[in-house]
């Protein structure tokens, strides 16, 4: 146990915390109490919430929305007081017209059997094939559904589908899991896309926690589409495990495990080869985080994968726990945690590139005097066999950035603390690079987007510093959480972020930065896109999940049309937006 305890910051350093936390005024920073009753509804959804690695959520390490939700349950967050702009958007909300702007979710199905309306539908991943799009999302009707509830409201991933390009949206409810008396899809979710043979498939990954053995997991749902054109339907999987717990430990007879958190995928559709890149806090590193890669093979039987993740893909209560399929990057010798890890591949080679953020939150406590930075991997095709674990002990090659993090920043409306600077990826055959962006403050302390590229293989540097991609016409407002998936058949990006008009608002926009070179060593000098029809104002939104408006949002390229997903709160409680702009 001597591990677990040095992984704790000092009383002293908890203390400062607390202090600068009271100082913030209440109209900035909303306060996390329980609601009545919440830890009857938590142990309902998920009875493992006792997992020490809960103990260290907010305190040495701080997880995912999905794993707020394994840990705490449903939370009371909101509305806050509001700013003076705010009555003019509730009164348009009354009756709402939201343009292009598309809600993939349908309010009335986030009714409990018992009659109950759940608010809290954010953290949104998306992806789409031809005419078709799945949008997901996480889903707190999860908390207070029973188990057998229609539409499977008991999951908390919850989805969408479109058959007509994104124009209107199908809510599906829950991920479909008939065995809902003994685990639970938890969320955090990522979404892909692969068309093969004729038909199209969606895979959509999931926090996944079995009950009845220590071990938890992560899951992937292979979704194919039946029909075609309007009348097409979506049929979906059981979850299928596609990583679980490396790391269990025995105290006093009681047996926890590893948590496995913030899972994202990525598709190599030549090879048939699905990635999940993820984090496993678990005991043996002080819970500070062990990044790591599953490789599913699609290409085999799309609509039943087979994941190779250390182990047999199944849970058995039995044996030993296998090592993960890749380990990414190790715990760190200070306990610093690692977290925020998303993947890219290059379809060309067939290699992996994994980014992640090392030292978030603990870099408040300036754990063993490290540098937060933002951590780019190469994984070359060579180490990614379909066989139980990899060969290769680690990747090829890793390049670190310094970052300036917005981790100590309490965003008005945003109601986490801290807020992330996870990097997302993408690589560009075209301009022979892998980049990944970020929210960053080296240039002005509300945040700003900035980009940084690195050759393909060797990830030697394209840029001699980071650059900023976002143009700064909002006046100095807020810019965070961007995305980043593919890149265009020309070689560019499409970056899209959530962006404030002014420092001094909790109205919230999503804007693009379209075409963006990877390889550019200036910012762009043309005006970013507002995809938003309207702003939300987070001050004004109630949500039951923490945080409000989530970890992330997404984007998908296909062709020239971009795809953009992510949590709007125009209706007065969060809700899962897309929209989808052309890009020539």
């Amino acid at each position: 146990m001597r591990n677990l305890i040095r992984s704790e910051p000092t009383l002293t350093m908890i203390a400062l915390v607390m202090v600068i936390i009271l100082s913030i005024p209440l109209a900035v920073l909303t306060l996390r109490p329980q609601v009545a009753h919440a830890a009857a509804a938590q142990a309902m959804s998920n009875p493992k919430s006792n997992n020490p690695v809960c103990t260290k959520n907010g305190h040495s390490i701080e997880l995912s929305q999905g794993g707020q939700m394994f840990c705490k349950g449903p939370q009371s967050n909101g509305p806050a007081s509001s700013s003076r702009t705010s009555a003019s958007v509730i009164s348009s909300s009354s009756n709402p017209s939201f343009g292009s702007n598309v809600d993939a979710a349908t309010p009335q199905e986030d009714v409990t059997p018992s009659g109950v309306q759940v608010h809290g539908q954010s953290e949104t991943s998306i992806a789409s094939a031809g005419p078709y799009v799945v949008e997901a999302w996480n889903d707190g009707t999860g908390f207070f559904a029973p188990c057998g509830s229609p539409q499977n409201k008991e999951e908390l991933t919850g989805f969408g589908f479109s058959t007509n390009g994104g124009k209107t949206f199908t809510d599906l409810g829950g991920l479909p899991n008939s065995n809902c008396a003994n685990s639970i899809i938890e969320g955090d979710p990522s979404v892909e896309a692969y068309t093969v043979g004729g038909s199209t498939y969606f895979y959509i990954s999931s926090i996944f926690i079995p009950f009845s053995v220590p071990e938890n997991a992560l899951s992937v749902t292979a979704c194919k589409v039946n029909g075609s054109g309007a009348t097409a339907t979506l049929a979906c999987s059981q979850p299928i495990v596609a990583a679980i717990s490396s790391d269990c430990q025995t105290v006093d007879s009681f047996t926890f495990c590893s948590f496995l958190d913030k899972e994202f995928l990525s598709l190599d559709p030549g090879r048939g080869r699905l990635y999940m890149s993820y984090t496993e806090f678990g005991p043996s590193t002080g819970f500070s985080g062990v990044v790591e890669l599953a490789v599913c093979d699609v290409g085999s039987n799309p609509a039943s994968p087979t994941c190779h993740n250390g182990g047999d893909g199944s849970i058995t209560g039995t044996g030993a726990p296998a090592a993960p399929y890749f380990v990414v990057a190790p715990g760190d010798p200070n306990f610093c945690e690692n977290e925020g890890a998303y993947p890219a591949v290059d379809t060309a080679t067939g290699a992996v590139y994994v980014a992640y953020e090392h030292d978030w939150f603990s870099g408040l406590f300036n754990c063993g005097g490290e540098t937060t930075q933002n951590v780019m991997n190469f994984v070359p095709f060579s180490c990614l066999t379909l066989t139980a674990t990899s060969s290769c002990a680690g990747p090829t090659a890793t390049q670190a950035i310094n970052i300036n993090s917005l981790e100590a920043a309490f965003i008005p409306g945003y109601n986490r603390f801290p807020m992330s600077d996870f990097p997302r990826v993408a690589v560009s055959g075209p301009a022979g690079t892998v980049s990944m962006v970020w929210n960053d403050t080296r240039q002005h302390g509300t945040g700003d987007i900035f980009l940084q590229s690195f050759n393909l293989g060797s990830l030697s540097l394209v840029q001699s510093s980071p650059v900023r991609i976002n143009s700064r016409n909002n006046s100095g407002g807020w810019l965070f959480l961007p995305a980043v998936r593919q890149s265009g058949s020309n070689g560019t990006l499409n970056v899209s972020f959530y962006s404030r008009s002014s420092a001094n608002t909790a109205l919230t926009d999503v804007s693009v930065a379209t075409k963006v070179n990877p390889r550019t060593t200036s910012t762009p000098t043309k005006n970013n896109t507002t995809v938003t029809t309207g702003s939300s104002d987070w001050l004004s939104v109630s949500s039951i999940i923490i945080p409000n408006f989530g970890d992330y949002t997404d984007n998908y390229f296909v062709g020239t049309t971009l795809y953009v997903a992510w949590s709007d709160g125009r209706l007065g409680f969060p809700q899962p937006f897309q929209d989808h702009i052309s890009v020539h």
